[in-house]
């Protein structure tokens, strides 16, 4: 049976249709905990060990890594390994989102201009051997339920000919995995599968090192939140045509690594949905009637919050949102967050969501990079992000 690290049982069910194509995917993305990074010759072979895979063996520390979701490619550009990435999930979207954090970062930066679409016309083992991947960050799970023409046997195939499978897809909200895999999967948080991501990249200290910022920033965060009974009423949404699609900000799993720590009151905490994301229309919105409308996405080049504002206020229910008339509809991140996307989606929320306590959200325009904050007002020292990533100094020596 698939364990859970943490939180208890899922309500959900896996969603089964594929999300290849982008759009699809941002409408409606992998966790662990690997063996010490050093577990072999530091010039030779290592093993890193991961559920439901089991051990997996490296000959070197990958060079070429066949990516997918945008957690990834955060993920070995904070450990040192950008350059290692050769594919990666809506290239261009993704990419921009991840340098408009990078910019408040002294020598951050990721190059993702080239890069391709691995999931833009499904998985295929002709793709994979042609890759050539030192490593392939991609649940083997996720492969199963939305590909119909795999079965364990090819991913067995992949895996002793070409590169293991590195991630946890059902971790972000907890649903079901594949049969194959009904017994032996784990549950991981963010952080964890940070830490399976160095091991495969031999990076414990710097994993170390972002790990010990990101556990101030969230000690920061805890200390000083208001009382339950003072928290707002929020609803984390994307807005499409006709409808919102829908997300819960408190329950298990990764894609809420940036709202669960808040602990704000989920204005649609009692509507359920049977995939890993649901649709509820304006008459249910109204219903619930947010404080503040988190709206998902909303700092990526897919969406404008100014037209998102716009659209919302046209409408006659729309107009009627509270979070609409009070000017609280506020552009959110990714749920595909790594580590350093992750440490800014706090700091952003935390100030979307509780300006007297952490200072006023300065707001985000279209197309710019994340917004200037006052040293005094950051939740995170970003010098020493810059540090550990670039090994400029310091952690990250």
């Amino acid at each position: 049976m698939h364990t859970e690290r943490q939180f208890g049982s899922s309500r959900r069910d896996v969603m089964t249709a594929g999300i290849a194509a982008g759009t699809t995917a941002l409408a409606g993305c992998i966790g662990g905990t690997g063996v010490d990074p050093e577990n072999g010759d530091e010039s030779g072979s290592y093993t890193v060990t991961m559920a439901p895979m089991g051990k997996l063996e490296f000959d070197a520390v990958p060079e070429n890594a066949f990516v997918t979701f945008t957690q990834y490619a955060d993920m070995a550009v904070a450990l040192g390994h950008g350059d290692a990435v050769s594919t990666l999930f809506a290239p261009e979207m993704s990419g921009t989102t991840m340098n408009k954090f990078y910019e408040r970062l002294p020598g951050v930066s990721f190059d993702w201009e080239g890069l391709t679409n691995p999931l833009q016309n499904g998985v295929t083992k002709e793709q994979l051997y042609s890759a050539e991947s030192d490593v392939h960050f991609l649940d083997p799970s996720y492969v199963l339920t939305t590909q119909d023409d795999w079965d364990a046997s090819d991913i067995e195939e992949i895996t002793n000919t070409v590169a293991p499978w590195v991630g946890s897809y059902h971790s972000g909200v907890h649903s079901e995995p594949a049969a194959a895999y009904a017994d032996s999967y784990e549950y991981y948080t963010l952080w964890e599968l940070f830490e399976t991501v160095a091991a495969v990249f031999r990076e414990r200290q710097r994993y170390e090192a972002l790990k010990g910022v990101y556990e101030d920033t969230l000690a920061r965060i805890e200390s000083n939140l208001p009382p339950e009974d003072d928290r707002p009423t929020v609803a984390r949404v994307t807005l499409g045509d006709g409808v919102f699609y829908t997300y819960h900000l408190n329950t298990p799993g990764f894609w809420q690594a940036e709202t669960r720590p808040l602990g704000a009151h989920d204005a649609l905490a009692d509507v359920e949905w049977s995939g890993d994301w649901g649709t509820v229309d304006y008459e249910t919105m109204l219903e619930a009637d947010p404080d503040v409308i988190l709206h998902l996405w909303g700092i990526t080049s897919s969406y404008a919050i100014a037209d998102i504002r716009q659209r919302l206020e046209s409408h006659a229910a729309g107009s009627e949102l509270t979070a609409v008339q009070h000017d609280r509809v506020v552009a959110s991140g990714m749920r595909y967050q790594g580590p350093i996307m992750n440490l800014f989606q706090l700091e952003m929320t935390a100030k979307q969501l509780y300006p007297e306590q952490f200072g006023a959200w300065p707001g985000y325009e279209a197309g710019q990079p994340y917004p200037e904050i006052p040293a005094s007002e950051q939740l995170f020292d970003r010098d020493r992000v810059a540090s550990i990533v670039t090994g400029a100094g310091g952690d990250g020596e």
